[in-house]
């Protein structure tokens, strides 16, 4: 038998298929569920919904696992999938816009995967997520999937080295349309099982709810303002919004608004024109370096600073307390406390770290130029 692999099956046909490309390439694989406590489903009858933690998304990877003759392991992560959710709330009332899925995959997938797999002396562990590793210079290297639609990469680039070194994603070299089609050959119940595309904690997309819920009292109301300070309207609580939000201000006025900063101290939401939204740049903090740079270098690289942001050109200055300033080439709108900012050149991620405070001053390219 080849090597040990911990395959994470979450009931969905991308995690499926590793199962059957792992026993092809000669893996022995070992399936485990991760259990969070948290029940999508509404009243008495739970519903089939696009997430990735629910019964019956358990059964669905028990069945599969059984199809293919492996071992199936249902873990209890009730406890560390709270503090999770906690963060999230925590956030909202922060004024900042959380990040579920990294700190998911940072704390419990991988971080709590490979704990688990070390015990039962796996030499890898593997999931579902689109992106590849390559090794160079005996160093693991993350980069982007090939299907870029699909592309994961930007919520893992919080792994560690160690981490990412017994890792494999055996579906970053493909496109979706062919794991459906290797799930439907293999005659896979879950070919055609919709993708998780939810927060499996809001299945209703009501996160405002969700945080009133969690931490009840702590949320207040206050004032939406104009950049001037004119009150334009109340509103109950600052979980309700995200910087460059557009709809839902729960106000009309004659043109336009976004919501350009939430102030927590004063329960104060500013909205303004789409051009408030533009800044030059980013401060990040609590970065996470999976490639190797000489610390007084600035390093060109792209920069995207959302889940489906178009990664814009730019340069990063580092600071030793792990804290990066981001200059974009290009001002970009709506960078985001809360998020994250991720760093590339090319289709390999250098690192990335979580959004302080967006940058409105001129640019590095604008300071030199403006020297010369």
């Amino acid at each position: 038998m080849g090597k040990k692999v911990l395959l994470a099956m979450s009931g969905g046909v991308d995690s499926s298929v590793c199962a059957k490309l792992l026993l092809e390439q000669g893996f022995e694989v070992l399936g485990v569920f991760m259990r969070t406590g948290v029940h999508p489903g509404h009243g008495d009858r739970p519903e089939r919904k696009k997430g990735c933690c629910s019964a019956l998304d358990a059964n669905d990877a028990r069945r599969v696992a059984d199809r293919f003759d492996i071992p199936f392991h249902a873990l209890d992560f009730e406890a560390e999938f709270s503090k999770i959710m906690d963060y999230f709330a925590l956030e909202y009332l922060a004024g900042r816009t959380p990040n579920p899925c990294v700190v998911c995959n940072n704390w419990l997938k991988f971080g709590q995967l490979w704990s688990h797999g070390q015990m039962l002396g796996v030499d890898y562990i593997a999931t579902g997520h689109y992106a590849r590793i390559e090794h160079a210079d005996g160093e693991p290297r993350l980069l982007r999937a090939v299907d870029p639609d699909k592309d994961q990469s930007y919520v893992l680039h919080g792994l560690n080295k160690e981490v990412l070194d017994k890792t494999l994603f055996p579906l970053g070299g493909m496109k979706k349309e062919q794991v459906r089609k290797i799930a439907a050959e293999a005659g896979l119940a879950v070919a055609s099982k919709p993708d998780s595309v939810e927060i499996c904690f809001v299945p209703d997309g009501d996160h405002a709810r969700m945080v009133k819920q969690r931490f009840p009292g702590k949320s207040a109301p206050g004032n939406i303002v104009d950049e001037q300070g004119a009150v334009l309207a109340s509103h109950d609580g600052i979980e309700k919004f995200t910087i460059g939000q557009r709809k839902g201000l729960g106000f009309s006025a004659g043109e336009r608004r976004y919501v350009l900063n939430i102030l927590p101290g004063e329960n104060q939401v500013v909205v303004g024109e789409r051009q408030g939204l533009l800044a030059q740049g980013l401060l990040a903090e609590k970065v996470n370096w999976l490639a190797a740079f000489p610390q007084e270098e600035n390093i060109t690289c792209q920069i995207q600073i959302r889940y489906r942001h178009q990664a814009a050109k730019g340069e990063v200055r580092r600071f030793s307390d792990g804290r990066v300033e981001a200059y974009f080439a290009e001002a970009q709108p709506a960078v985001t406390p809360g998020q994250a900012a991720v760093f590339y050149q090319g289709d390999q991620v250098l690192g990335g770290g979580w959004i302080v405070k967006p940058i409105r001053r001129a640019s590095l390219t604008q300071e030199k130029a403006a020297l010369a």
